[in-house]
């Protein structure tokens, strides 16, 4: 991928940002390296197209000059499906950062298929560190060894080489249990009870609603007189 052309940007605003967004352009910061912060503007399709390949470095041109940055934070807007805003960091090649990946769980396990558990993913993201040029696009591990009642732990996570998991070791991503009874009577509570709503102004059955005969005051007098 070429460098792509970062543009510094003075004016803020999201009337500001809506209008590069309709020439084009993304608006986003960067920062790092003790450097001042900078509002900038690049070319949407291009760092669309990085964060679709799950690139994490780019090379960009700013003030002139060549630099290697890191997509820090990735905006989207309230639907989830295009990027508003994005935030880059200042690196290079031969330093180390910390970040979050995501954990990408394949196969159906041995207690799913035949012992009719069910799986549950605990975490979905980890935070590691590594290179700036060893940043994996997500981590990907087997369950389909997972019996029921296994767990898949931090610690059981094969890793790339030179890259570190900061969750501790026994900190459970993964799970394969039974369905509790309780739960699926809950659940079939709740159903039971919205299937029948309470009618609100239904007329009462013959008897319901009356007063009794001691608050009828009125039409006792009345029987005294017609006596």
């Amino acid at each position: 991928m070429a460098a792509l052309k970062i543009m510094t940007r003075e004016k803020l605003g999201t009337k500001v940002s809506r209008r590069l967004r309709a020439e084009g352009l993304l608006p986003g910061i960067v920062y790092g390296h003790g450097q001042a912060n900078l509002a900038i503007s690049l070319p949407a399709d291009e760092i669309k197209r990085a964060i679709r390949h799950g690139e994490r470095v780019l090379k960009g041109v700013l003030d002139g000059s060549e630099q290697n940055f890191l997509i820090k934070d990735v905006q989207y807007d309230y639907l989830g499906n295009q990027v508003i805003h994005v935030d880059l960091t200042r690196v290079r090649l031969d330093e180390r950062v910390t970040l979050t990946v995501p954990v990408v769980l394949r196969g159906t396990p041995v207690g799913v298929a035949t012992e009719g558990g069910v799986l549950s993913q605990s975490l979905r993201t980890l935070t590691v560190e590594c290179l700036v040029t060893d940043i994996p696009e997500d981590l990907r591990v087997s369950v389909a060894a997972l019996k029921l009642n296994d767990v898949l732990k931090v610690k059981d996570i094969p890793l790339p080489p030179n890259l570190t998991i900061k969750e501790e070791g026994e900190t459970i991503v993964a799970s394969v249990s039974m369905v509790a009874e309780e739960v699926v009577a809950a659940a079939e509570e709740a159903v039971a009870a919205v299937a029948e709503p309470e009618i609100i102004g239904a007329k009462p059955e013959e008897g319901e609603g009356e007063a009794p005969e001691a608050e009828k005051p009125a039409k006792k007098e009345k029987e005294k007189k017609e006596e």
